[in-house]
């Protein structure tokens, strides 16, 4: 039986501006020339595998990264997807990297998960292949993009609800963003999700740019891994919506987690950063910062297990 609580104290979002910043047009023409144009012959890398059905030990996470933002992550006794993308292209932008996991083999998973409307995180035909025993969750406003998309149940949240099943919780939290699909549905919610089970956490953090919200999460969910986006931070508007990796190793660590996981990089190319520069940024700092040994960057498709910090600490 699945039971959502609202927030007692909700909090307002943490918006950002849908205007661009003064330079776009510059900014846009270097990223039609020297990233969108150069990859739309360039043949894609890597290969999709299957996914383990078996789940992990007791005490401990398997975090498998699809590509972009997805995931599938599997704890002892349940599992859920997020950001689920398949996609070959958006729009102009070419995947990059095939994505890790076969779709046609994909496990039934107790959720699935949507952080918000945006398209590259939103995937409505990867939606409808996908399934789920309890139904997606979304954030609040978006509901009416994935109810016909065939899932049982339909679960929209704001910033701190929570929704419980059975042992497994889904807590909706802030972000600095924006969920508008489209320009003028600007009503619609983003953020990210702390998932539990057991004495087991993981933290996605949807597509934020760095804020001070970091600190609250930290303080009311210590997760073990800690999904974080490292690219496309050198945005063609300008504006401040997404990490660089200084960034993410800095809410990382107000956060306290266990272990950061990077994501949002190498798959589509959605920033003017250099291909290769969100890993290398964020590895250089995270040595700096003495943290390096709980950075572990993932290859599509293979299964990352880790050992919840309740456990480790028993």
């Amino acid at each position: 039986m699945a039971q959502l609580n609202k927030s007692s104290n909700p909090q307002h979002r943490d918006y950002a501006s849908i205007m661009p910043k003064k330079g776009w047009p510059r900014r846009n023409y270097h990223f039609l020339r020297k990233r969108i144009l150069p990859q739309i012959l360039k043949k894609r890398h890597g290969e999709s595998k299957p996914p383990i059905p078996a789940p992990p030990a007791d005490g401990k996470i398997r975090v498998t990264w699809i590509g972009h933002a997805s995931f599938l992550v599997q704890f002892p006794n349940h599992s859920v997807i997020i950001d689920p993308n398949w996609a070959n292209w958006h729009g102009v932008v070419k995947r990059q990297r095939e994505p890790g996991l076969d779709l046609t083999r994909m496990p039934q998973v107790d959720l699935v998960m949507v952080t918000h409307a945006h398209f590259d995180h939103l995937h409505k035909k990867s939606l409808k292949i996908l399934e789920s025993h309890k139904g997606i969750v979304v954030p609040q406003g978006s509901g009416s993009l994935v109810k016909k998309l065939g899932f049982s149940q339909v679960y929209e949240m704001a910033v701190w609800d929570d929704l419980k099943l059975e042992d497994l919780t889904i807590t909706h939290t802030p972000s600095h963003h924006w969920g508008a699909r489209y320009l003028h549905d600007t009503h619609r919610d983003y953020g990210g999700y702390v998932v539990s089970s057991g004495i087991c956490k993981v933290f996605h953090c949807g597509d934020s740019a760095y804020f001070e919200g970091f600190k609250e999460i930290g303080k009311r969910h210590t997760p073990d891994v800690a999904l974080m986006p490292i690219g496309a931070y050198d945005t063609p508007s300008g504006r401040d919506v997404h990490m660089n990796p200084e960034e993410a190793i800095r809410a990382f660590i107000e956060m306290e987690a266990g272990i950061l996981i990077p994501m949002h990089y190498g798959t589509f190319p959605l920033g003017n950063e250099p291909y290769h520069e969100p890993v290398e940024r964020l590895m250089k700092e995270a040595e700096r910062l003495g943290v390096a040994d709980r950075v572990l960057i993932p290859e599509e498709g293979i299964g990352i297990e880790v050992q919840c910090l309740a456990e480790a600490k028993a």
